[in-house]
């Protein structure tokens, strides 16, 4: 899977060390790794979800000491847009409180709002759902790249509201001269936006999905997916995307440089 990145804010490394493929005889040019926590694929997996997404400070910590460039995070909006937050879902299952859409939940309202929810299961139980600018705070003081996807539910929001994209703009606009960010969605009208109210911005393919094995609870053994990865290191990627960041690099050593 080719992650389609729409814009690419301040990351000019990534342009700048843009790689092809080895010559004969020659290694590759190591790409950056980017974090990304899974989610199963097979039936029932939303039952199955252990809410592995680096979506707060804990899951941000955890790439850091994986050995991560970046991370994948995903961004949604609250009810009319009110809010740019950080969480996978496009309900609140994993989140403790009644099942609603993220889309029908007020941020801060006292009464189930999304702010007072916590994660109620899986390796980040206990972790609270956190603002986009927030999220961008810690991924900045851990010195890892934003990868961010802007999910699909948000278009209709963003379609009938200026303000929404204020929400979701504002703090990218606020950090992008200081922190490195990218942002793809997997909407095509939401990438055609992101692309015009970013104007100038690094745009491209500059992060490859690498894994190819498909996941599931319990993940999949990382030596299943050296196949795929062999495959995409030839490519000479800029930058990859994978569910094993620690086992990644150790498996890179002696491969590129």
């Amino acid at each position: 899977m080719t992650i389609p990145l729409a814009v690419a804010v301040a990351v000019t490394e990534l342009a700048a060390t843009a790689l092809v493929p080895a010559a004969a005889g020659r290694l590759p040019g190591c790409p950056l790794v980017f974090g990304h926590g899974g989610y199963p694929k097979n039936p029932g997996a939303s039952a199955k979800d252990l809410i592995r997404q680096p979506n707060h400070p804990t899951g941000i910590e955890h790439m850091r000491a994986e050995g991560a460039d970046g991370l994948e995070a995903d961004v949604q909006l609250t009810r009319d847009g009110t809010q740019a937050v950080m969480w996978h879902n496009t309900t609140t299952n994993g989140l403790t409180g009644p099942n609603r859409e993220i889309t029908d939940l007020w941020w801060a309202d006292d009464d189930g709002g999304l702010r007072s929810r916590r994660v109620s299961r899986g390796p980040y139980a206990g972790e609270r759902v956190h603002t986009l600018g927030s999220w961008l705070d810690h991924a900045a003081a851990a010195g890892l790249i934003a990868l961010l996807e802007i999910k699909r539910q948000a278009r209709p929001v963003l379609r009938r509201s200026e303000e929404a994209w204020q929400e979701l703009s504002g703090p990218i606009l606020e950090r992008q001269d200081t922190q490195r960010i990218l942002l793809y969605s997997a909407d095509p009208w939401i990438q055609r936006e992101l692309a015009t109210r970013h104007p100038g911005l690094l745009r491209g393919e500059a992060v490859r999905w690498t894994d190819g094995v498909p996941w599931d609870e319990p993940p999949p053994g990382w030596r299943a997916q050296i196949p795929r990865w062999t495959k995409i290191l030839k490519r000479g990627p800029a930058g990859v995307l994978t569910d094993y960041p620690a086992d990644y690099r150790r498996w890179l050593a002696g491969k590129c440089t």
